[in-house]
């Protein structure tokens, strides 16, 4: 069975950066897509980024260029690059991996999720 495991986050001063990671083990498809959504209390999941197999990536528009996604083939861990951080971008982030390349911000198309990180943004 897939198991993703996600590290990195932690409590950041507003500007500060963070790089979060997910380590994949058990069977993944180099043909699956995988993403990093976000989710607070009373809030819908949120899509932030994902990259397909072609290695094409898509971003919430909401992000503005401070978060980039990335994909380490040979060590299969996915990373978010996340700079200039608001309090806004506080929430748990969860990394996934799925099958359909036409939805990479819809958590409806992803199968297999890790526990989640927690970001933590303050002024």
């Amino acid at each position: 069975q897939v198991h993703l495991v996600e590290s990195g986050g932690d409590s950041v001063q507003a500007g500060g950066s963070l790089r979060l990671s997910c380590a994949a083990s058990g069977y993944v498809s180099s043909s699956w897509v995988m993403g990093w959504f976000r989710q607070t209390a009373g809030k819908e999941r949120e899509g932030v980024a994902g990259i397909d197999s072609d290695g094409k990536t898509t971003y919430a528009d909401s992000l503005k260029g401070r978060f980039t996604i990335s994909h380490d083939n040979a060590k299969n861990i996915l990373y978010l690059q996340m700079n200039d951080l608001a309090p806004e971008d506080t929430a748990m982030y969860y990394c996934a991996t799925g099958y359909y390349d036409d939805f990479l911000l819809d958590s409806g198309a992803y199968a297999y999720w890790g526990q989640g990180t927690q970001v933590t943004v303050s002024s």
